[in-house]
């Protein structure tokens, strides 16, 4: 069950790196794929590096729907449904984030509660 836990990170991921692979920044998007294998070091830091990487995902991709929108604005072509798309994944990539507070993945990692800021 912890795998199904893991899928909206490791999507969160793959997403991301095909983002960056199609603009061009490759050691990054490598990086990001490798990210990947840190679901199975089972250790409290993977956790919050995987965490930190996917709030920085995010902020990658509301830097990028800005731009797009103000890029498409200036040519007077429509950009309301890639402000849409594009503001679905950036939510779908920090909500990724959150899962590590499941008690699931608490256990997985190894850390306790107070690891991650909650109150038993």
């Amino acid at each position: 069950m912890v795998m199904l836990h893991l899928i909206p990170p490791v999507i969160g991921f793959l997403l991301l790196a095909a983002h960056l692979y199609r603009s061009g920044n490759l050691l990054l998007a490598l990086a990001t794929t490798l990210a990947i294998v840190l679901v199975a070091a089972r250790r409290p830091w993977a956790a919050r590096a995987m965490q930190v990487g996917l709030l920085l995902g995010s902020l990658e991709w509301l830097r990028s729907t800005i731009a797009l929108v103000q890029a498409r604005s200036a040519m007077g072509e429509p950009f309301l449904r890639l402000a849409i798309i594009l503001g679905g994944v950036t939510l779908f990539t920090g909500l990724s984030s959150l899962v590590f507070r499941s008690g699931k993945l608490r256990d997985h990692f190894r850390f306790g509660s107070a690891a991650l800021g909650t109150r038993s």
